[in-house]
C-alpha cells in the first residue's frame, strides 16, 4: 500500500473515498462538513446524514455517494468520541476507511491536525484496518483487491510527516506480523515452525536470532518449561531475538508466552474452550513484533525478545497434578493444575532473562481467564510494583489507544502459593487468580524492574471492537514500541 501526503482540500482530492472524522451532525458547527456541504450544493449533506440516522456519535459511520459534486466517489463520515487526542482520532478514521473501502483502490484521509503523531497514527491505522487473514482462503473465497493508495491530507512539513508515516508503517507491519502468527492454525504454527518463521523474519530485518532445542533446554535446567512440553509429540523451542545498537541507552527484555496450542494437559479443557487455543502464543507474537519494530526503527535501545514455545498436550509422558519440579533458578514447584501451564514456561524464561541484567523486563501472556472475568475482553491487566515503570508504560498505552489497567500485586495472597512439599505451588486460591498468577511470576524475576501484562482478553477477540479486528489483534506491540521510544527520548534529553 502506497501512503502519500497532500495539502489538497477534501473536496478536491481525486480518490475512490475520502474520510473525515466528525463529532456532530450539525453541518454549520463543523468547518469540514460545511466545506463539503457547499461543494455538494448546500443543504444536501445535512439531509443525507438525517436520512441515514447519522448523529456523529462515537463509532457511527455513514458512507455517502458524492454524486459527482466532489472529485471523490464516496464520502465517509466517522463519528468521534469526545476527549480523544488528534492522533487517536486519526487512527480511528484511518481504520474505519480501510474497512469501509474494501473493493475500492484509493482513499484519502483528512487529518485532524498537522502533527507527526497524527500522520503516524493514520498510517498505522489504515494498514492495520486493511488487515485480513486470508492465507487459507481459496478460489472465489479469497479476498480480491484492497486499497493500493492512501493520501493523507495535511499541510504540515514533509520533513516531519514523511518520517512519521514511515514509523507508522513499521509499527503497523509489526502488528500484522503478530496477527499472522496468532491467526495461523495450530497444525501449521507449532513451536518448531514458529521458531523457523521468526528466524526468517529476523534475518530479513537484521535481527539476531537464536533458537534452543529440547536438548539445550535440558542442559539449561528449564524443567518447568520441559514439563509443560512433556505431553507433546512436538519439540519445544526457546527463541532469543536481539536488537543491539552500537551505543544503547537502555536494555529492555521482553518475554512472551508461546503456547502454540493448549489442550490443558491432563486437566483437559472442555472442547469449546479449546477451539481458539491457537491464540495462547499471542504473548510470543507480541514480543516478535516489538523487537522487529525496534530494529527497523533503529531505536538506540538494546532490546531482547525471549519466547518460550511449546504445546500443552495429553501424551503418555504428560506431567501430572502433584508432581514436584525444579525450576531453572533452583526453586521447586508443586504442580496443582496442568492447565495453568503458561506461568511455568514463563517462570523459567524470566529466570533466564534476568541473567541478561536488563534495565527493565516486561512479559506478555494470555495467562488467565480470571483477568477477563475482572476486566472484560478489551483491557489487559497490568502488574508491576515499580511506580515509575507503571506511569511510563501506562502513558505509552494511552497514547496508542491500547487499554491497560493497573492490578494489585497483593502480597497478602502470596501465602496461597505456599506448598507443603515444595518451595511453592503454581496456583493459589480460587479467588484473585490473575493476581496470584502474577505473584507466582514475581518469584522468578529477582530485583529486576519488571512488569507483567495479562493480555488474555484483548489479544484475540470473538468480534471486532473499535480499532481491533476479529481474531488476533496484535495488542501490545504499539505500546511496547512507544515505551522504547520514550526511553530513547528521555535518555537523549
Amino acid at each position: 500500500m502506497k501512503i502519500s501526503l497532500s495539502s489538497q482540500q477534501p473536496t478536491a482530492v481525486a480518490a475512490d473515498i475520502v474520510a473525515i472524522g466528525v463529532r456532530t451532525a450539525k453541518v454549520d458547527r463543523d468547518e469540514n462538513l460545511s466545506r463539503l456541504d457547499r461543494a455538494l450544493g448546500g443543504s444536501l449533506l445535512g439531509e443525507l446524514m438525517k436520512d441515514e440516522g447519522f448523529e456523529g456519535k462515537p463509532g457511527q459511520l455513514v458512507k455517502l455517494a458524492a454524486r459527482g459534486r466532489v472529485k471523490a466517489r464516496w464520502i465517509l463520515l466517522v463519528g468521534l468520541p469526545a476527549g480523544e487526542s488528534p492522533s487517536q482520532q486519526a487512527r480511528r478514521v484511518a481504520v474505519s476507511v480501510a474497512r469501509s473501502a474494501r473493493g475500492l483502490k484509493t482513499a484519502a484521509i483528512f487529518l485532524p491536525d498537522d502533527s507527526p503523531d497524527s500522520a503516524r497514527a493514520a498510517a498505522e491505522g489504515v494498514m492495520t484496518g486493511a488487515y485480513q487473514y486470508a492465507r487459507y482462503k481459496t478460489g472465489s473465497r479469497k479476498p480480491k483487491g484492497g486499497l493500493r493508495s492512501v493520501t493523507l491530507l495535511a499541510s504540515g512539513s514533509e520533513g516531519e510527516l514523511v518520517p512519521a508515516i514511515r514509523s507508522g508503517r513499521v509499527v503497523a507491519e509489526s502488528i500484522n506480523v503478530a496477527r499472522d502468527l496468532v491467526n495461523g492454525p495450530p497444525n501449521d504454527v507449532t513451536p518448531v515452525t514458529m521458531a523457523e518463521a521468526v528466524a526468517e523474519l529476523a534475518e530479513k530485518y537484521g535481527v539476531k536470532c537464536e533458537a534452543w532445542n529440547k536438548k539445550r533446554l535440558e542442559k539449561e535446567g528449564m524443567n518447568l518449561f520441559l514439563a509443560v512440553n512433556s505431553g507433546s509429540a512436538v519439540e519445544p523451542r526457546l527463541v532469543h531475538l536481539s536488537h543491539v545498537p552500537e551505543k544503547p541507552v537502555r536494555k529492555v527484555v521482553y518475554v512472551g508466552k508461546g503456547i502454540t496450542f493448549d489442550a490443558g494437559g491432563l486437566c483437559l479443557k472442555p472442547p469449546k474452550s479449546m477451539v481458539d487455543m491457537k491464540c495462547d502464543m499471542a504473548g510470543a507474537a507480541v514480543t516478535v513484533g516489538i523487537v522487529l519494530a525496534a530494529a527497523r526503527l533503529g531505536l538506540p535501545v538494546e532490546v531482547h525478545g525471549l519466547i518460550g514455545a511449546t504445546e500443552n498436550m495429553t501424551g503418555a509422558g504428560a506431567y501430572r497434578p502433584g508432581d514436584v519440579i525444579s525450576s531453572h533458578d533452583g526453586k521447586t514447584v508443586e504442580i496443582i493444575n496442568t492447565d495453568a501451564e503458561g506461568r511455568l514456561v514463563l517462570a523459567d524464561v524470566l529466570a533466564y532473562a534476568r541473567g541478561l541484567k536488563p534495565d527493565y523486563m516486561i512479559d506478555h501472556a494470555t495467562l488467565t481467564g480470571a483477568c477477563m472475568v475482572a476486566l472484560g475482553p478489551w483491557t489487559a491487566g497490568f502488574f508491576t510494583g515499580d511506580e515509575e515503570l507503571a506511569a511510563s508504560y501506562q502513558a505509552a498505552a494511552s497514547h496508542e489507544g491500547e487499554t491497560i489497567w493497573r492490578m494489585p500485586l497483593d502480597a497478602r495472597l502470596r501465602k496461597t502459593l505456599d506448598s507443603d512439599v515444595a518451595d511453592l505451588k503454581h496456583t493459589g486460591a480460587s479467588y484473585g487468580g490473575a493476581v496470584t498468577a502474577a505473584l507466582f511470576l514475581q518469584d522468578f524475576v529477582g530485583k529486576t524492574r519488571w512488569a507483567h501484562l495479562d493480555i488474555a482478553g484483548p489479544a484475540f477477540l470473538e468480534q471486532s471492537h473499535e480499532n481491533s479486528p476479529k481474531g488476533a489483534t496484535g495488542f501490545g506491540v504499539a505500546t511496547g514500541v512507544r515505551f522504547l521510544e520514550t526511553l530513547a527520548r528521555e535518555a537523549a534529553q
